[in-house]
């Protein structure tokens, strides 16, 4: 299904010139080679940004930079504090004897949380050591993905700072989520560690959460689901209690970003390219990291193509995949 040229409409904080203070902080290698486009051979990831200590990595000043935009807007400050009161808060005490569910038990345990972690989507997957960043060993077997969806209507106003505080606000959510499911996993005598961004630490979330089924990758770099759109926040549990891996699912995302240009249109820095790129050995939809990260820092993390994706407006993303659905029943696909 094409996308119709009306609904494309450029940028209008275009042309975008960066600011020269934070351009002097950028370090001499590209940060699309750190994440290793154009390279043939798969390897594991190395991390870019958002590195708990930003001054393990090529990025670091910028990324500190970052720290310095806006630092007392009030709804920046609000959201951040109360994602540093979720993060220090304690986990649940592991208890003894590990439970001796089923797979499909563990599974039904977790989909019945979802009311009290206050998640939208989750899924399961058996742990995939490429996932981890180079040198990082994850020793657990499973991992948990969980999924908090953003109030729509606040991420709608990108690049302002209301947008940037409900990421954050939902980063919160997010690590609040991952910290009661892997309290729940504890309390049934099974370890659990609870990661949630935006520095996740051990490894990249998107790859596990299309491995279990949460969605598909969309142009603009980021997940797309069809309830949610791209208008979400992922956080993930490692342990090794034995959840029944939930399968990879294709919602037609991945077809209609191909006709689609709502995103690449919108974005400030023309950072979003038409076309897939090999990285690691892999070809993908890939956002050019070096137009991105200026505009992106200069504006609290942006999310303009979040908010202007098809599929993240709400009532929209079912409607498409149910009519992707119906042409792939009609042996319509690609």
């Amino acid at each position: 299904m094409a996308v119709e040229a009306g609904m494309t409409k450029d940028s209008p904080f275009r042309p975008f010139v960066p600011d020269a203070a934070q351009m002097a902080l950028a370090p001499a290698i590209s940060g699309n080679a750190i994440n290793g486009v154009g390279e043939p051979t798969p390897r594991r990831p190395r991390i870019v940004y958002w590195a708990d200590d930003p001054d393990t990595i090529p990025h670091g000043p910028m990324q500190r930079w970052f720290y310095q935009v806006a630092p007392n807007d009030p709804h920046m400050v609000a959201a951040r504090d109360y994602r540093a009161k979720i993060l220090a808060a304690p986990l649940a005490a592991l208890a003894g004897e590990p439970a001796t569910f089923t797979p499909a038990a563990w599974n039904a345990g977790l989909a019945s949380l979802a009311g009290e972690a206050q998640f939208d989507l989750w899924g399961a997957a058996v742990m995939n050591p490429a996932w981890a960043y180079d040198g990082i060993e994850v020793k657990q077997s499973r991992i948990i993905m969980l999924a908090v969806a953003h109030d729509y209507a606040q991420i709608a106003t990108a690049p302002q700072p209301t947008a940037a505080a409900e990421i954050f606000r939902k980063y919160g959510k997010a690590g609040a989520a991952a910290k009661t499911v892997a309290g729940w996993i504890r309390q049934h005598g099974w370890d659990a560690e609870p990661l949630t961004g935006p520095m996740s630490g051990k490894l990249t979330m998107i790859p596990p959460a299309i491995a279990c089924g949460i969605g598909e990758l969309g142009k603009h770099g980021s997940l797309i689901n069809p309830e949610f759109g791209a208008s979400f926040r992922l956080a993930a549990v490692l342990t090794d209690a034995p959840f029944e891996p939930t399968p990879p699912r294709t919602f037609g995302i991945d077809d209609f970003c191909l006709a689609c240009q709502v995103c690449e249109a919108a974005c400030p820095p023309e950072a979003i390219a038409p076309d897939k790129r090999t990285v690691r050995g892999v070809e993908k939809w890939y956002v050019d990291f070096d137009r991105c990260l200026p505009f992106f820092n200069e504006n609290l993390g942006c999310s303009i193509c979040i908010s202007a994706c098809p599929w993240s407006r709400p009532g929209v993303g079912l409607n498409l995949a149910a009519k992707y659905a119906r042409r792939m029943s009609r042996g319509q696909g690609r």
